[in-house]
């Protein structure tokens, strides 16, 4: 289902889809995380490359993709995603599970949200 509107709030570091039945805000960081691209998702079977260090991501902007998505261009550089209406559906109705794996991952891996903080692990 396609949104009736987008709005880029690069302020909030931000981006609102407003359906027909409700409104959704999916934060720059969600999005860059859990962005449909080879790079991120991989070209096969798996969980794809883990994305980290993206705590302070914003939007530079979005571009339609023909009739069926978006491309967010990222001010981080990544650009390679196309964001399907079903996928931005999906990624805004499940939210909290999407943000919750991530957050897992990054704990399994031992990375962090912010770019400029390491993980370090003291064994005692």
């Amino acid at each position: 289902m396609q949104p009736k509107k987008i709005r880029l709030n690069r302020a909030d570091k931000s981006l609102q889809l407003v359906y027909a039945d409700g409104d959704y805000t999916l934060p720059a960081e969600l999005l860059r995380v859990c962005s449909p691209s080879a790079e991120v998702r991989g070209h096969g079977a798996g969980e794809g490359e883990l994305v980290y260090g993206k705590l302070n991501v914003g939007i530079d902007r979005v571009e339609a993709a023909g009739r069926y998505a978006l491309k967010i261009v990222f001010d981080d550089g990544h650009d390679t995603g196309i964001y399907t209406w079903a996928y931005l559906r999906e990624l805004a109705e499940q939210q909290q599970r999407y943000w919750a794996d991530y957050l897992r991952r990054l704990e399994q891996a031992g990375k962090g949200r912010d770019p400029d903080e390491s993980a370090v692990k003291f064994i005692g």
